[in-house]
């Protein structure tokens, strides 16, 4: 077994998981020892939350950093005896949002890839300048363990061209890179392969359509075992609404609105980013106060919900002809995983047009679990795949010590 610290930094955040995995699934199964996240790193009243053996603790801390945070980590796994010595971690793991065109796989990390790295800010600034934050805080911290990059693109790199070219000026690909990259590819990734592992079929067997509906939401088309298609764009801005980004849109809105309020280019994306969605309809980005106002008979929250689920059925659709079939459908993340009212409003709008029947008694006693909640008689299987990025991450560590050797 090899001790794998998985890390996704945020611009205040970061999360973390170290998980005990083994050489070989097939024999043992890998166990999560100890996991949390820090919050309002650099901002007023940071804090850290973990969990381990059953128990959960929260600390108020003084720390301006990620730096800091990683200190910090590294003394919590010690007094919390989760390791002896920080020589028991083997490997550490990092997601990394848009490695664009340079990276399309995961990546070992050297000084090289590093300088790299700060050439992709481009395709995803808040998220990618985060990352490296963290990046560079556990290689000052572990600097002899194996430390790999796994881009939330890599997943999405089988895309044809067809898929990911935009119509626009030849030079804007050539010179600047601009192209379809999506997001959310390990989740994706992860879920497509467990749902084909729990219908006991290869994954080069199905036709799936993954939706990762949280508070950022994307769907894929994996056609055989290869993503062909993805909701997400240039940036994680297009596609569906969410719950603070408006998804597609017509983009000439924004030569209006800079002609009407006079607001530049930048100020218009960070409204479309941060002001959107969800949040422009109710004031809430959370999927769970929009469901309560919905329920009391607030008409924005109905209809913002109502856009969602339109736009997640259009994609569904457009990939089920791509795909010239779809053999199963998979619900992950916070919204898919946990709101049954959201898979059974998708469902009904793809009965008529595709065959879902779903088992509406089993969907809605299903709350984050795996569970298949369509009927038999469906002709697409209906699957609620919880999610697990994490993991997946650290398979991909795993995968890089064994060709390393390491």
């Amino acid at each position: 077994m090899e001790k794998i610290l998985v890390v996704n930094a945020g611009s205040s955040s970061l999360k973390f998981q170290l998980i005990d995995m083994p050489w070989d699934e097939n024999v043992e199964q890998p166990v999560v020892l100890f996991e949390g996240g820090f919050e309002r790193i650099g901002i007023e009243n940071p804090s850290v939350t973990y969990k381990w053996n059953g128990n959960k603790e929260s600390l108020e801390l003084d720390i301006e950093s990620h730096a800091d945070a990683v200190d910090v980590l590294k003394r919590l796994l010690i007094e919390k005896n989760i390791v002896s010595s920080l020589n028991e971690i083997t490997g550490v793991g990092h997601r990394y949002v848009n490695g664009g065109p340079e990276f399309v796989k995961t990546t070992v990390l050297t000084d090289e890839v590093l300088e790299k790295l700060e050439g992709t800010l481009d395709f995803a600034p808040v998220h990618n300048f985060a990352h490296i934050k963290g990046i560079n805080g556990f290689k000052a911290a572990l600097p002899d363990v194996l430390q790999a990059i796994v881009f939330d693109t890599s997943f999405h790199q089988t895309m044809p061209d067809e898929a990911y070219r935009y119509a626009v000026p030849q030079h804007w690909y050539t010179d600047y890179k601009v192209r379809r990259y999506g997001a959310h590819g390990t989740s994706h990734q992860y879920v497509s392969l467990e749902a084909a592992r729990v219908l006991g079929k290869k994954p080069e067997e199905l036709r799936i359509v993954t939706a990762h509906i949280g508070n950022g939401a994307s769907l894929a088309a994996v056609k055989y075992g290869k993503c062909i298609d993805t909701s997400m764009g240039f940036t994680p801005l297009a596609g569906v609404p969410m719950g603070t980004r408006s998804g597609d849109i017509d983009t000439s809105i924004l030569d209006l609105i800079n002609q009407k309020e006079g607001k530049d280019i930048h100020t218009l994306v960070t409204e479309l980013n941060k002001n959107s969605g969800y949040t422009a309809f109710t004031g809430h980005s959370d999927a769970r106060d929009v469901r309560s106002l919905q329920a009391e008979g607030n008409y924005e929250a109905d209809l913002a919900l109502r856009i969602q689920e339109k736009r997640i059925v259009d994609y569904i659709s457009s990939y089920y002809g791509y795909m010239g079939g779809c053999d199963v459908l998979v619900f992950t993340a916070g919204i898919g995983e946990k709101s049954y009212l959201t898979r059974q409003h998708v469902c009904d709008r793809l009965k008529e047009a595709f065959g879902v029947e779903l088992d509406y008694e089993v969907n809605k006693e299903c709350f984050g679990t795996l569970q298949i909640i369509s009927k038999p008689e469906s002709k697409i299987i209906v699957m609620v795949v919880p999610t697990n990025e994490e993991l997946m991450i650290a398979r991909e560590v795993m995968a890089q010590k064994k060709i390393h050797n390491r």
